[in-house]
C-alpha cells in the first residue's frame, strides 16, 4: 500500500499504538531541542529524573532568547545551561550562536529522524524531511529520558504546489496564503505535507519559513520530501552525508487535500493582532510604518536578508524608519559580512542585532506605541513585541524593504526597480564557533545554579471536590503570550515561578495576580472560548496560573501543546458539551465541582454547577488511563514520583 511521506516517517518510529486519525500513538524520539526561556525549566525537570545523561541520538540546548543582560538572571542562566548541558550530554550553543532552528537545521537535521522542541516552532525542522514537533518542556525532558512521546494521530493534509513564484513574491506569501485560507485554526490535528512540482522551486531555507510558520495554523508539524535541494544545503553545510532522500509514494493519498498555484500569489501581509488576519499588500499600502524589522526563526535565511540588501543597494531608508536587521545564525551573519551585503544594510540606515530571536520574543526593538511595525517574524500576538499597545504586521522580506524606503507599507511590485537575483550558495563558511559538544567524562562537572534559579513548586494531588470563581473570562484564540507575556522585563523570571507569576495574565487584566491571590489554596476556574493557548509551547503559560490556584479551565476548544501542558501538570482542560453554555457564564460566577475526583477516577464527563446562576453543565474531558492518573495526583512530575517509590 503506497504512503505518503507523512505516515512513512510515524510507522518508522512507532513504538506503541495504531496509525489510526485520533487513536494514541507513541514515537521514538532521536533528537530534542531546548532553548533557554523554556530550557532551566527543563533542565530542572530533567535532574529531577535521576539519570545522569540524555538518552536519545542528539540533543542541542540553545540560548537564544533571552540575550540581554540587564543584570545577573540571564548571564546566571546561561552559566546552568551551559554546566547542565555538559552534566547531561547535550550540545550547547552559546548567546550569539543564533536562532535555534535554523542553527539546528545547519549543524544537526538529519532527514528521516525524529525531533522533539521545547519551542512551538520546532516543526521548522520539517524543511529537511525531519518528523519535528513543538511540545512543552517537560514532554521534551521525558524524551531527553529516553521515553517516546504520545500523541493522538493527525490527519494528514496534502497541499500540492504548482507553478513558479512571481517576481517580489516568496515564501513567507506561501504561508501567509495558507492562513489567509483557514486561519490560525485551520491546521488543528493535522501534519501538513507539501509535495507538487512547485515544491522543486524553493529553497531548503524557503521550505523553513513555511514550516517553521505552519505552528501558527495551528498543525502538529508540517513535513516537506527530502530530495535534491535538501542534499544540495547539506552539502553547503559540509554534512552531505546525512543525506537520504525520502518522498511520498506516487498514488499515496491524503486524509485532507488542496492545491496552491505558486503563480498566481500576490505579496501578502497579515495586519494586527493576529497571523490569520492575512490580505493582500495593496489592500493597506499606504498607511504609515515606524519600524522595518528584517529575520528571525521564520525568514532566517541567507537570501532573506540579501535580497533587502539588493533592494536597497545605494538607498537610504525613510528617516521616520527604524529597519531593524536580526541575522539569524552567526554563520548567515559572516556571509553578508565577508560578501559585503551587511555593509549595504548599514549604509541604508540599518541597525545591525546580534543573532538570536530579540524583538520577534519581546527581547528589544520594542516599537512605538501604536505605531505601525513591519516584522518578518511568525507572530503578532497583541504585546509580544514587548510593547503593550503595539501594532504589528506580519510581511516578507521584500515587502519590508520596500516600505523601508518608502515610510508607508508598500506593495514591493510598485518600486520603480529590478526584482534583485539571487541563489542560495552551494559553498560557505561553515562557522561552529559557539557550539560546544557533548563531554565524554562528565563526573568532575558541577552544575552552577545562580540565586535566580528556583525549585519547581510542589503541587497536591486532585481534592474530592472544586468550588472557586471564573476568575476571567476570556474569547477565542487566546495565546500563551496574553496568558503569560514574553520580553525584557518577564523572561528573566522563568526559573523563578513565585515571582514570574505576578505577571499571569497580566496583558488582559493587570490585576489578576492580586485577584488570585485570596483563591491560591482554595482555587478557581477560567472560562475561554476556541483554540485556547496558541502559540508558544512554554508551559509557564501553565505552572504560573496552576502556583497562584488555576484548578479546571472550561473552554469550546484548546491548542495541542497548551493542553498537553494543562495535564502534565494537573490542571483539567475541560470541554463544553454544549457550546451554548459558555455564553451563560460571566466572570465572577462562582463554579462548583462537587464530583471530581470521583468523575476523574471513573473517567466519566464532568459536571459543573454555576452557583451564582443556579445551572448545571456537562463538560468532557477526553483523558487516557495515564492522564487520568497524572491529574489525580497533581501532574506529571508527582505521578512519576508515585510510580518509582
Amino acid at each position: 500500500m503506497s504512503k505518503n511521506l507523512a505516515q512513512k516517517l510515524i510507522e518508522s518510529h512507532l513504538v506503541d499504538g495504531k496509525m489510526e486519525v485520533g487513536e494514541t500513538i507513541g514515537l521514538r524520539i532521536d533528537q530534542t531541542l531546548t532553548q533557554d526561556a523554556t530550557g532551566t525549566i527543563v533542565m530542572l525537570e530533567f535532574e529531577a529524573t535521576g539519570l545522569d545523561r540524555v538518552r536519545t541520538k542528539l540533543s542541542a540546548q540553545y540560548v537564544d532568547h533571552n540575550l540581554l543582560q540587564e543584570d545577573y538572571k540571564n548571564p546566571d542562566d546561561h552559566i546552568f545551561l551551559r554546566t547542565a548541558s555538559q552534566k547531561f550530554g547535550l550540545w550547547y550553543s552559546a548567546p550569539g550562536t543564533g536562532v535555534s532552528h535554523p542553527v539546528h537545521m545547519e549543524r544537526f537535521g538529519i532527514p528521516g529522524h525524529t525531533l522533539l522542541g521545547s519551542d512551538s516552532h520546532t516543526p521548522a525542522g520539517g524543511s529537511l524531511g525531519m518528523l519535528a514537533i513543538g511540545a512543552g518542556g517537560l514532554e521534551a525532558a521525558m524524551a531527553m529520558a529516553g521515553e517516546p512521546y504520545h500523541i493522538k494521530m493527525p490527519k494528514i493534509w496534502g497541499v500540492k504546489l504548482t507553478g513558479k513564484l512571481p517576481e517580489w513574491v516568496s515564501a513567507k506569501d506561501i504561508i501567509l496564503e495558507m492562513l489567509r485560507r483557514h486561519n490560525v485554526e485551520g491546521g488543528i490535528g493535522k501534519i501538513i505535507e507539501y509535495y507538487g512540482p512547485g515544491v522543486d522551486e524553493l529553497s531548503a531555507m524557503d521550505r523553513h519559513v513555511i514550516a517553521n510558520m505552519g505552528a501558527e495554523l495551528g498543525a502538529t508539524t508540517t513535513v516537506f520530501p527530502s530530495d535534491q535541494e535538501v542534499k544540495r544545503f547539506l552539502k553547503s553545510q559540509g554534512r552531505e552525508a546525512d543525506w537520504v532522500e525520502l518522498r511520498a509514494d506516487e498514488g499515496c493519498s491524503y486524509d485532507e487535500h488542496e492545491t496552491i498555484n505558486l503563480s498566481e500569489l500576490v505579496p501578502l501581509i497579515a495586519y494586527p493582532s493576529s497571523p490569520g488576519n492575512v490580505v493582500p499588500v495593496s489592500e493597506v499600502a499606504g498607511r504609515e510604518i515606524f519600524q522595518s524589522y528584517i529575520g528571525s526563526s521564520a525568514n532566517p535565511g541567507i537570501r532573506d536578508f540579501v535580497i533587502p540588501a539588493l533592494i536597497l543597494d545605494g538607498e537610504k531608508i525613510h528617516e521616520r524608519v527604524s529597519l531593524d536587521i536580526n541575522p539569524s545564525t552567526r554563520q548567515v551573519l559572516i556571509y553578508l559580512t565577508v560578501n559585503s551585503y551587511l555593509s549595504k544594510l548599514i549604509s541604508a540606515g540599518a541597525r545591525i542585532h546580534q543573532a538570536g530571536c530579540n524583538g520577534c520574543i519581546g527581547m528589544g526593538q520594542a516599537p512605538a506605541t501604536g505605531r505601525i511595525s513591519l516584522r518578518t517574524t511568525p507572530r503578532n500576538f497583541p504585546g509580544r513585541s514587548g510593547t503593550k499597545e503595539d501594532s504589528v504586521y506580519l510581511c516578507s522580506p521584500e515587502t519590508a524593504a520596500a516600505s523601508a524606503l518608502t515610510g508607508v507599507i508598500t506593495d514591493p511590485r510598485t518600486l520603480k526597480k529590478k526584482y534583485p537575483q539571487f541563489r542560495e550558495p552551494s559553498e560557505i563558511i561553515i562557522s561552529k564557533t559557539g557550539l560546544l559538544p557533548p563531554l565524554a567524562d562528565t563526573s568532575k562537572i558541577v552544575i552552577e545554579k545562580g540565586p535566580n534559579i528556583q525549585p519547581l513548586p510542589k503541587f497536591e494531588s486532585l481534592p474530592n471536590a472544586i468550588t472557586g470563581p471564573a476568575l476571567l473570562k476570556l474569547g477565542n484564540d487566546i495565546s500563551t503570550d496574553e496568558i503569560l507575556p514574553a520580553g525584557a522585563r518577564v523572561l528573566p523570571l522563568r526559573s523563578n515561578i513565585p515571582a514570574i507569576s505576578k505577571y499571569t495574565y497580566y496583558q488582559i487584566d493587570e490585576k489578576f495576580y492580586e485577584r488570585a491571590l485570596p483563591y491560591q489554596k482554595t482555587g478557581f476556574f477560567v472560562v475561554a472560548g476556541e483554540n485556547y493557548g496558541q502559540g508558544s509551547s512554554r508551559e509557564h503559560a501553565v505552572i504560573a496560573p496552576k502556583y497562584l490556584g488555576l484548578c479546571a479551565i472550561l473552554a469550546k476548544g484548546y491548542a495541542r501543546i497548551h493542553r498537553e501542558n494543562l495535564i502534565n501538570f494537573g490542571i483539567l482542560s475541560l470541554v463544553f458539551e454544549n457550546m451554548d453554555d459558555y455564553d451563560t457564564i460571566d466572570q465572577e460566577d462562582i463554579l462548583e465541582m462537587p464530583s471530581v475526583k470521583k468523575e476523574l477516577e471513573q473517567n466519566s464527563a464532568f459536571t459543573v454547577v454555576n452557583q451564582t446562576k443556579n445551572l448545571t453543565y456537562k463538560m468532557l474531558c477526553p483523558l487516557n488511563s495515564k492522564e487520568v492518573q497524572m491529574i489525580l495526583t497533581g501532574g506529571r512530575i508527582n505521578f512519576i514520583k508515585h510510580k518509582t517509590q
